[in-house]
């Protein structure tokens, strides 16, 4: 996929973004990202990449949602491998994702989205639509591109946005402006490390929500803060851990994984992939054995591995906004929604919420034996797509002056 002065423009940029992130703030506690003020302006030159899946709704409703996660982290994949680093700002929306990168990165991001346009055609039936947008177009609308990190631990990081910008490149994108082409025939992007093993983890405490929740335009800045501090709040008080929905009693590695064959259509080409499935399936069921009994091999250590699975999981993230997906009690979801609905009438937030009784992890993992893997949750039932769904439905009513109570029957299954 890539020539020469490709491989020098990532060199170049890779000292630009290395340069940039050495100011961005570094956060180690989630709820530091709702101060907008911890967070750096991108530098004009960069670009905001987007992506997601066109009719998620659709694909979810057939049970392709597995897919549809699958399609979101490959593009962070295929990007990274395209661009040669891991440490580029991005976020995984479930049924796409969004990322920035400096100019000198501009030709890699554009073949690694437009070559997963092309994959995700020829290997999924559905369609992936995706924009690379200059930040300075979107300061020009008087938004803005905005940066943090969140670092749970010493060995991931996680980009968190704020300024609107983001938002305003994916409505972009949706209109059909600012569009990456999909890839010739035969082109397919650079997929390694895109796995798919675990199972789905069930609820411990009640239900998995997956929550999105806006700023109304016209809100303050304090009004909006204050209501996340206080749904992160509610959370924290209710539970250890702050509503993580994946613990050591629901990871479980599958022995005879149904993402298997997503990960194979991601990692091999058509004509070799018999001997690549008898492979992954034998390398499958190996490392069971290794979860399974907690047997150390070859600088593999299953205990360590699980407890970084955890510590690693991009459960929550702010992107423009807030997006969870926890694992609450039913009186806390009730709790929840009781605030989001009383924020929506004072016109200080828009908000989505899913319930569902399983979470999913879709998994980058460059190497077995470090500790650098990064495993994104989602809803196991719709997800932040089912949210976003509720959200839209909610701005529809909001903009066209309906009452802006909902009648959550609308959204549930």
């Amino acid at each position: 996929m890539h020539d020469g002065s490709e491989g020098e423009e990532n060199k170049v940029g890779l000292a630009a973004l290395e340069r940039f992130l050495e100011g961005v703030p570094v956060l180690h506690r989630f709820r530091d990202g709702v101060n907008s003020n911890r967070y750096m302006p991108v530098p004009d030159g960069w670009l905001v990449g987007s992506a997601d899946v066109i009719g998620s709704t659709e694909a979810i409703a057939n049970g392709a949602y597995k897919t549809v996660n699958m399609i979101g982290a490959g593009v962070i994949a295929a990007t990274m491998n395209a661009t040669g680093t891991r440490t580029f700002p991005f976020v995984f929306g479930g049924d796409g994702a969004t990322f920035v990168v400096p100019p000198d990165f501009e030709d890699s991001a554009r073949s690694a989205l437009s070559a997963m346009r092309r994959w995700t055609t020829d290997e999924t039936d559905l369609r992936l639509r995706a924009a690379l947008v200059p930040v300075a177009n979107i300061r020009r609308e008087g938004l803005d591109v905005l940066l943090a990190r969140f670092a749970p631990n010493d060995n991931v990081s996680y980009a968190m946005f704020a300024g609107g910008g983001l938002a305003w490149a994916e409505r972009e994108m949706k209109a059909g402006r600012y569009e990456v082409a999909r890839a010739s025939v035969g082109v397919r992007p650079d997929l390694e490390g895109l796995s798919c093993r675990w199972r789905p983890a069930d609820a411990q405490r009640g239900e998995i929500i997956s929550l999105i929740v806006q700023p109304h335009p016209d809100a303050s800045t304090v009004a909006y803060q204050t209501l996340e501090t206080s749904v992160l709040d509610i959370i924290h008080t209710a539970g250890e851990n702050e509503g993580h929905p994946i613990t050591p009693d629901n990871a479980r590695f599958s022995a005879f994984p149904a993402g298997l064959d997503l990960e194979l259509r991601a990692s091999t080409p058509p004509g070799a992939r018999f001997a690549r499935r008898v492979g992954l399936r034998a390398f499958a069921l190996f490392a069971w054995t290794l979860f399974k009994f907690n047997i150390r091999t070859g600088g593999f250590d299953p205990t360590l591995y699980r407890d970084d699975l955890r510590a690693n999981s991009d459960f929550r993230k702010f992107d423009d906004g807030m997006k969870l997906t926890v694992d609450c009690a039913l009186p806390v979801i009730e709790q929840l929604e009781a605030l989001l609905d009383d924020a929506v009438k004072q016109g200080i937030a828009a908000y989505g919420l899913h319930r569902q009784q399983r979470a999913l992890m879709t998994c980058i993992v460059p190497s077995n034996v470090t500790r650098d893997h990064i495993h994104f949750v989602d809803g196991a039932d719709g997800g932040y797509a089912k949210a976003a769904e509720m959200l839209k439905k909610q701005l529809q009513d909001t903009q066209s002056g309906r009452p802006q109570a909902q009648d959550r029957r609308l959204f549930d299954d």
